[in-house]
C-alpha cells in the first residue's frame, strides 16, 4: 500500500508505503534491491530485524535494527524477505536529507545507518508510536505526522532549490555537461553540491537515472510483450547494447533476460534464490 505525501512534506518526500504480513507471495527469501538514486527511510515495527548481504556480509548477512536510513547508491544489494514483518517505508526527495536528517546526502550514500545515530532516542519513540496505530492507511499518516512534527522542531536546512533542479534535469535525460553549463556553477562547485543534495556525484547520478529509464521501459514492455532490448538500450540512452548489458550487470547483479524472466512486481525489488547454505529469513 502506497500514498503521496502530505501537501506540506512534498518537496522532501516522494512516498509513503505500507508492508503487512502476506504482502509477498514470492518463495524467495532475498531480493535484490535495485539502485534509484533515492534514499529511503525504512521502520520494521514488527518481525525480524532488517538484514542485508553485500560482499562483506554475504552469508549470515547484516543485522541494522528496526529503523533504518538506506543512502543513495550506485549498485544494488540483496535484502533479507521476511514475510511475517510490518513495516512502514519513507521515500526522500533530492535535498531531504539536509533537511530531515542533519546530513547531506553524499555522507550516508552508499550505506545503511541506524536511525538511532541521527535521531537518538527519538527513533525508537517514533517506532513504538507507528507500531500502535491501528491499520495501515493510519501508519501512513503517522509516519508523514512525524516528519512534519520533526520539521518543525528542528529549523531544518534546505538544499539549494539549484541542485533539486539539476537532479530533475539528469533524472529527466539532460547530459551532465548540459546540466553544469545551465547551472550557473562551475563543474566543481556543481560536484560538491549536487553531491551533497542527492548523495551521488553527477556522473554517477546521470548513470543510475539512465539504468532507471530502462527499468521503466524493461518493466512496461515486459507487461505488454511489445518491445526489444535494443530498443529499450536505444531509448533508455546507452550507446549500443553491449553497453547496456554491462551496466545493467553491474546496477542489478542480473542480466536483462534474467531480470525479465523474475517475477517482478516493483522495478526495483527483484527476488533472487538464495545462495546454498545461505541463512533464510524467519
Amino acid at each position: 500500500m502506497q500514498q503521496l505525501p502530505h501537501p506540506s512534506l512534498a518537496g522532501f518526500i516522494k512516498s509513503v508505503w505500507v508492508g503487512m504480513p502476506g504482502d509477498t507471495a514470492s518463495p524467495a527469501s532475498r531480493e535484490h534491491i535495485l539502485p534509484s538514486g533515492e534514499m529511503h527511510l525504512v521502520f520494521r515495527l514488527r518481525g525480524p530485524e532488517i538484514r542485508i548481504f553485500d560482499d562483506q556480509h554475504p552469508a549470515d548477512g547484516l543485522g541494522l535494527g528496526h529503523a533504518v536510513v538506506g543512502g543513495a547508491r550506485a549498485g544494488f544489494y540483496a535484502k533479507e524477505v521476511a514475510g511475517t514483518s510490518e513495516t512502514v517505508g519513507v521515500q526522500l526527495m533530492p535535498g531531504a536529507a539536509l533537511a530531515l536528517l542533519g546530513l547531506p546526502a553524499n555522507e550516508l550514500a552508499g550505506q545503511h545507518t541506524r536511525l538511532e545515530d541521527l535521531w537518538g532516542n527519538s527513533a525508537r519513540w517514533m517506532r513504538e508510536q507507528l507500531a500502535e496505530a491501528a491499520t495501515p492507511a493510519q501508519k501512513m499518516q503517522g509516519s508523514q505526522g512525524i516528519l512534519r512534527a520533526r520539521l518543525k522542531s528542528t529549523s531544518p536546512s534546505v538544499a539549494s532549490p539549484a541542485m533539486v533542479w539539476a537532479a530533475a534535469q539528469l533524472k529527466a535525460g539532460a547530459t551532465v555537461r548540459q546540466t553544469v553549463a545551465q547551472s550557473g556553477y562551475s563543474h566543481r562547485q556543481f560536484i560538491r553540491l549536487l553531491s551533497q543534495c542527492v548523495g551521488l556525484p553527477p556522473k554517477q547520478y546521470s548513470r543510475v537515472q539512465r539504468f532507471q529509464r530502462a527499468l521503466a521501459l524493461l518493466h512496461r514492455g515486459g507487461a505488454t510483450g511489445t518491445f526489444s532490448l535494443v530498443n529499450v538500450a536505444q531509448d533508455a540512452g546507452y550507446s549500443d547494447q553491449p553497453h547496456f548489458n554491462r551496466e545493467f550487470r553491474q546496477f542489478s547483479g542480473l542480466t536483462p533476460e534474467q531480470y525479465l524472466r523474475a517475477p517482478v512486481v516493483s522495478p526495483n525489488h527483484v527476488p533472487v534464490p538464495a545462495p546454498p547454505f545461505a541463512r533464510q529469513a524467519p
